[in-house]
């Protein structure tokens, strides 16, 4: 069946695909491979980058014969943990260095579009710029727990505003492996609403599997719908709602509510026009999964995809 257009502007490059991280866990090699099939696949639209660990860039040097300059491998660099402003930056100096180095082999079969870090809860705004120093104009999503969402938000958004090129964005996680890893629909609402009044860039990542919000017994919790994080982060930014309103629509487990024509998307009475859903998206970036499959199959099985 044809993809309606509202679909389309909601997930094209949403799909970070994680495939060497849990559940899935896969080695590096068959995971690129994976992403090599991906990337030629009929529904490449919604695939995004590659996550890779900075430590891993040597590795996959070795494997991209798979690729090519028309069927890329583009990668969002996962930077190490760390638990200082010093130590922040120390690493991501040497994360730049291994980035102009890895481009540097490939130029048409690589390219690092994006990075992904933890934000020590030291760093405040000298040490923003300084790293903004270190990493250019090259984007990058700052990772803080979702109790930390709305005054890691809020420091970003300060830092931006300084800049000429506002390219620093929020890494909230969504979910994982166990029940305790998954933030309450609340904690997301705020930092979805929160971002969108700032127009700072956001991603999400892990427990975004599934379309829409269902208990599963594999986590024995509530995992969260990619349409319905998505979804509300757009509307929310369309219509100024308030943490409340996304909230309600980030905890509705009924497909019914959700309706996709080439005209707009709506859920239940709020909609939002295709033009202003592809706008708002610039700042609804994508969202981590290790499982390409799993998302397609499920829109599938909704008769979307």
């Amino acid at each position: 069946m044809a993809v309606s257009a509202s679909l389309e502007a909601l997930l094209r490059s949403s799909i970070d695909y994680a495939g060497m991280f849990p559940p899935c866990g896969l080695a590096l090699e068959p995971a690129l491979q994976n992403h090599a099939t991906y990337v030629r696949s009929s529904q490449a639209w919604m695939l995004n980058a590659f996550v890779l660990s900075v430590q891993q860039f040597d590795s996959a040097r070795q494997l991209l014969s798979s690729f090519d300059p028309l069927h890329p491998l583009r990668v969002a660099a996962l930077g190490p943990k760390t638990e200082s402003a010093r130590a922040f930056l120390d690493a991501l100096e040497n994360m730049d260095s291994a980035i102009r180095a890895f481009s540097k082999y490939g130029v048409d079969l690589v390219s690092i579009s994006q990075i992904e870090m933890f934000l020590p809860d030291d760093v405040e705004l000298p040490s923003l710029k300084e790293a903004k120093a270190i990493v250019g104009d090259l984007p990058v999503f700052w990772e803080a727990p979702p109790d930390k969402a709305e005054a890691t938000i809020a420091l970003l958004a300060k830092h931006n505003s300084d800049e000429e090129a506002a390219t620093f964005g929020y890494k909230l996680r969504t979910g994982g492996v166990t029940a305790d890893a998954f933030p309450n629909s609340a904690q997301i609402a705020r930092a979805l609403v929160n971002a969108g009044k700032r127009e700072l860039p956001i991603k999400f990542t892990a427990g975004l599997h599934h379309p829409i919000r269902q208990f599963r017994d594999e986590v024995e919790a509530k995992m969260h719908g990619f349409l319905n994080v998505f979804g509300a982060a757009v509307l929310a930014a369309e219509h100024q709602w308030d943490a409340d309103q996304a909230m309600m629509m980030l905890e509705d487990e009924d497909p019914r509510s959700f309706s996709f024509t080439d005209d707009s998307f709506a859920w239940r009475e709020w909609k939002i026009h295709v033009e202003r859903l592809r706008s708002q998206r610039r700042f609804v970036v994508s969202f981590g999964s290790c499982s390409f499959e799993e998302p397609r199959d499920d829109l599938r099985a909704l008769n979307l995809l």
